[in-house]
């Protein structure tokens, strides 16, 4: 069967009330120990399971996606079909805001505000899915979705090989994406959310997804913003 591992990136040094997208800055020392623990259980799985890895681990160009997939690289070598490399994607990034990347959510409502060409922001609009900032490069987090979902799906996966692709990328557009390919329903993307650096793996047959290893994390309040 045909299997893809979704990874969220490990805990980061996040600036507060902040969307994640552009943030640029690496992984906690805590963060970088909670991905290496995980990526040991997963080796533990794969020894019982049967499965191999790709060699190629896809992640986004985020230095905290990256950091997270080098960790999986170095943790699961022996389980790799070819020696292992990493390669990042901007299709897998987060939902950009834009022009207004790395601006606080207050900094970024009173730059609406500032504007008299914009439309006061909705209730809700961090969440909203359709909903796009109107600003330069921004998207909607259904649109980061789409494209995560593009790039997920163009992956070569032979049903018949027993290879999993590994792919590090972020909570919210690997959800939507996960939307998108008919792996979760509309109304998980707002209950759910996925534990740092811990594999979701999910395995196709035929048109169906079924998940083999790991778990969605039920959403808190208290969750970082994605």
């Amino acid at each position: 069967m045909a299997a893809l591992a979704l990874i969220r990136h490990g805990e980061y040094e996040q600036l507060a009330d902040t969307p994640s997208a552009l943030q640029p800055y690496p992984l906690t020392d805590i963060g970088a120990e909670e991905v290496r623990q995980q990526a040991q259980r997963f080796g533990d799985w794969l020894s019982n399971a049967g499965y191999r890895l790709q060699a190629e681990i896809h992640c986004s160009t985020s230095l905290r996606a990256w950091q997270t997939a080098e960790i999986y690289r170095q943790e699961l070598t022996n389980f790799f079909s070819a020696p292992p490399i990493v390669v990042s994607f901007s299709a897998l990034c987060e939902r950009s805001v834009g022009a207004v990347a790395n601006l606080s959510v207050g900094e970024i409502e009173r730059i609406v505000k500032l504007d008299p060409r914009f439309d006061p922001l909705p209730d809700g609009w961090k969440s909203d899915r359709d909903f796009k900032l109107p600003f330069d490069g921004a998207e909607s987090l259904k649109e980061a979705g789409e494209r995560v979902a593009a790039h997920l799906n163009a992956l070569p996966l032979d049903q018949g090989d027993n290879l999993i692709q590994l792919v590090v990328g972020h909570g919210a557009s690997i959800r939507h994406a996960s939307f998108h390919m008919n792996v979760i329903n509309l109304c998980d993307i707002g209950r759910l959310s996925m534990f740092y650096g811990q594999p979701v793996v999910i395995g196709k047959r035929e048109q169906s997804w079924t998940r083999l290893y790991g778990n969605w994390k039920n959403r808190q309040v208290i969750d970082p913003i994605d």
